[in-house]
């Protein structure tokens, strides 16, 4: 099983990634738009910058560049991220999210380790959330004794790690670990930070769709400790 290792992953070799990224670099620098770049920038908080193109055409171009392509490894699929998390411009970043997204199944354990590393890195929620939930959750329904790493990273001073181990478990519906779920809300209840506070109600409103009344009663047993935020989100469809 990964450790909780903090050290940068090793970037594997890979024609396909090779391939991906030439592909890439070239569609979407073509694409940039330099006052849009301006404008996503600063509504995503200067975390990082943009070139400037909008979600339904870079998807678009995101289609083309995969085009034909043959299905990834693991070792691809590792190769892929880390090597679009080290260009700056964000939408490099989505391109390797999605990707990730689209081809978890294929991966095991071992990315654990590439998914950290994305996600306390040129961190901020529009990324972390989708690795949370269409990365870090399926590696984790793969492979139960990942939860551990789960235990390790919701403990973490690391306000993204915590989130994601909040949040891994938003798809899992029944088959949630209710004693992790309400365990880590627990455990969590008092951080200082609005995106984890969050993140607890989020995570509990979603239960809420599978079992309204553990949920209703968790809420109502700690109400004296979270906060008002995960309280209000926790309860909002109930």
């Amino acid at each position: 099983m990964p450790s909780n290792d903090r050290r940068p992953p090793k970037v594997p070799r890979s024609t396909l990634a090779d391939t991906l990224l030439e592909r890439l670099t070239e569609v979407y620098a073509a694409a940039a738009d330099p006052a849009r770049a301006r404008a996503m920038t600063a509504y995503m908080k200067d975390v990082a910058p943009f070139l400037g193109i909008p979600t339904p055409l870079r998807r678009e171009l995101s289609r083309a560049v995969t085009k034909d392509t043959p299905r990834p490894s693991e070792a691809d699929c590792a190769a892929l991220a880390l090597r679009c998390w080290r260009l700056p411009e964000r939408e490099y970043h989505y391109f390797a999210v999605d990707y990730l997204r689209r081809h978890v199944s294929r991966c095991s354990s071992g990315l654990l380790p590439v998914a950290r590393h994305l996600i306390t890195t040129v961190a901020w929620w529009d990324t972390v959330d989708l690795l949370a939930v269409h990365t870090v959750g399926p590696l984790v329904a793969a492979d139960p004794a990942l939860s551990e790493v789960m235990d390790e990273w919701i403990g973490d001073e690391d306000l993204w790690l915590a989130r994601t181990a909040l949040l891994h478990q938003l798809r899992f519906t029944s088959a949630t670990d209710t004693g992790r779920l309400f365990g880590y809300c627990r455990r969590r209840a008092d951080h200082p930070d609005f995106f984890v506070r969050k993140a607890i109600g989020w995570c509990l409103r979603e239960y809420a769709k599978t079992d309204p009344d553990a949920v209703r009663a968790f809420v109502e047993a700690e109400r004296g400790s979270l906060s008002p935020l995960s309280v209000r989100e926790a309860l909002k469809n109930l």
